[in-house]
């Protein structure tokens, strides 16, 4: 419900912070005193159209702050979760308009578009008023209207979900028709790269291995030329060059030739001697090594064959080496699909055509529920029209179908409230058929009805006792105060009959102060209501019987 309202430089409020409970809360006052300004501030907190004309002259700008307290379980909660904006005790809806007509919005101090505020201000606020009714008047909110009044919520919910297992049915042929009829256009591409992939059965990781070896066998061939060209440094084919292991023999047999005894080139000898033992065991492992990591020409044109092979399959592909495995199983499935696609598609025909005729007898027994309880619900509100002197008008509760297009998690039905107000005349929609009045009445009585059922925890009335008084009002009255027993109820009233039904009671009135035009709103006490009452009874002069009469009136006597 609305908990507190705050009002900043708004026409002719300067400042005021009104505290609201529960049950039904009457606002009184003269015509002009400022009653449709607190309308039009709690309105801008809910989403409507702001205008400069609102911001009180001279001021830069104006704002209203609306504070709602809901149940955890309030749609309002969930809409702010989807919004990650947090919902502590309160949620406040708060509108901040400039002079030149700009607004900011907020919700718990959150900037918020104008859908947002607008969204979240239905679900909290219905205002009926003599000229710009919501909520009943929106054919939209009818057949959810009608569920609730049916007690229908169930199998509403029922449907929802047949509907939702039909559409996913749908979305799934979708998909196995779009899948087959891509293949069937990609059949001759999609069997030539099949058979070229497996031609070539790349592996998973072959060309960082392939690379790997390739750089080894190309660094082998330099390592073949290093030790071919060492070991001819030992023997050189050339002449020319110098033979180390000659030049040791000739020097041993040359240190030979001294005369005996040459104990003296004994030590030369042997160094010599153990020269060319390690120059011949060099030269040894030098060919070992040769023979054995030799390079193979044959091997690294292979490994080059392949690895060329592979990156010209990708690069034709247009992805990676390393996916070109699992493009191979991508498009075999595909393949796979195509020709297991007839079978896919009628397996998802059945499943369709099954969860549709679910939906259907789901939705159907919904129609028939709603159609009985659109007769109940025509009958209660005809209970309730004639005390409210609508004794001719009748409320016409429409089940129509509606066109395949328009099904949806609600049904097959366009629910619509009609309304005749004199014998004769065709049923027609509630915001053209009845005057401002007979429209406000019709609402109530709606009301009664319905309360149990609305989602929105707050309504607003704006002068829904206009042009009736005596039994009527008194009736008008006891239908406000009786949907006040479920909801919370603001009217705005010149009725006293309406106003002594209200468990609190705010006096609207217009003052000047220091030359300006001001409105201030003052909750009564018993002694001030009595008051008002009286004044609202008697004009501008109160006098003991219009006391009396209003004791009368607040002890819930009739006039």
């Amino acid at each position: 419900m609305l908990s507190s309202l705050a009002i900043r430089d708004v026409v002719l409020i300067e400042r005021l912070d009104l505290a609201f409970g529960p049950g039904l809360t009457v606002l009184t006052g003269e015509t002009g005193a400022g009653k449709s300004i607190l309308l039009d501030s709690l309105g801008l907190a809910l989403g409507q159209r702001a205008e400069s004309g609102l911001v009180r002259a001279g001021q830069p700008q104006a704002s209203v702050a609306a504070a709602f307290s809901v149940a955890d379980a309030h749609p309002a909660r969930a809409m702010l979760a989807e919004q990650g904006i947090e919902a502590e005790d309160e949620i406040v809806l708060r509108r901040v308009v400039t002079a030149d007509g700009r607004s900011r919005a907020f919700v718990n101090d959150q900037p918020v578009g104008l859908a947002l505020l607008r969204r979240l201000g239905a679900l909290l606020v219905e205002v009926q008023g003599q000229h710009d009714q919501v909520g009943l008047a929106d054919p939209a909110s009818h057949a959810g209207l009608l569920d609730s009044a049916g007690a229908l919520e169930r199998l509403r919910a029922a449907v929802g979900e047949a509907h939702r297992a039909w559409r996913e049915a749908e979305r799934a042929l979708a998909k196995a028709r779009e899948e087959i009829a891509a293949a069937a256009r990609d059949e001759e591409f999609l069997r030539h790269a099949v058979a070229e992939l497996q031609d070539l059965a790349p592996v998973e990781g072959e060309e960082d291995a392939l690379a790997a070896e390739r750089q080894r066998l190309q660094q082998g061939e330099r390592r073949g030329e290093a030790i071919a060209e060492a070991i001819a440094a030992l023997s050189p084919r050339d002449r020319r060059s110098a033979n180390p292991a000659n030049a040791l023999r000739g020097a041993i047999r040359a240190l030979e030739r001294l005369p005996a005894p040459n104990t003296e080139a004994e030590p030369a000898l042997d160094a010599l001697g153990r020269a060319l033992d390690a120059l011949a065991e060099a030269e040894t492992a030098m060919e070992r090594l040769a023979h054995e990591g030799g390079p193979d020409p044959r091997r690294l044109e292979q490994v080059e064959e392949r690895l060329f092979a592979l990156r010209a399959a990708a690069r034709k592909h247009l992805v990676p080496v390393v996916e070109l495995p699992a493009l191979l199983e991508a498009l075999k499935a595909r393949l796979a699909a195509l020709d297991a696609g007839t079978g896919a598609v009628a397996a998802a025909e059945r499943q369709a055509a099954e969860t549709r005729a679910a939906y259907l007898s789901a939705a159907g027994r919904l129609t028939d529920q709603r159609r009985e309880a659109a007769q109940k619900l025509e009958k209660a509100v005809a209970k309730e029209l004639p005390p409210l002197k609508l004794d001719r008008a009748r409320l016409v509760v429409e089940v129509a179908a509606r066109a395949e297009g328009a099904w949806g998690p609600d049904g097959v039905d366009r629910v619509t409230f009609l309304v005749s107000t004199n014998p004769g005349q065709a049923p027609g929609a509630l915001d053209r058929i009845a005057s401002g009045g007979e429209l406000s009445r019709l609402m109530l009585a709606l009301k009664v009805v319905l309360a149990r059922g609305s989602p929105v925890p707050t309504l607003v009335f704006d002068e829904v006792d206009s042009g009736i008084g005596g039994a009527t009002a008194a009736a008008v009255g006891d239908r406000l105060a009786r949907v006040a027993e479920r909801l919370q109820v603001l009217v705005v009233t010149h009725s006293p009959q309406v106003a002594a039904r209200g468990v609190r009671h705010l006096s609207v009135a217009k003052q000047v102060k220091a030359g300006r035009a001001e409105t201030r709103v003052t909750p009564l006490d018993a002694p001030a209501r009595r008051e008002e009452i009286a004044r609202m009874l008697a004009g501008e002069r109160v006098t003991e019987a219009a006391r009396m009469a209003a004791d009368s009136l607040l002890a819930g006597g009739l006039l």
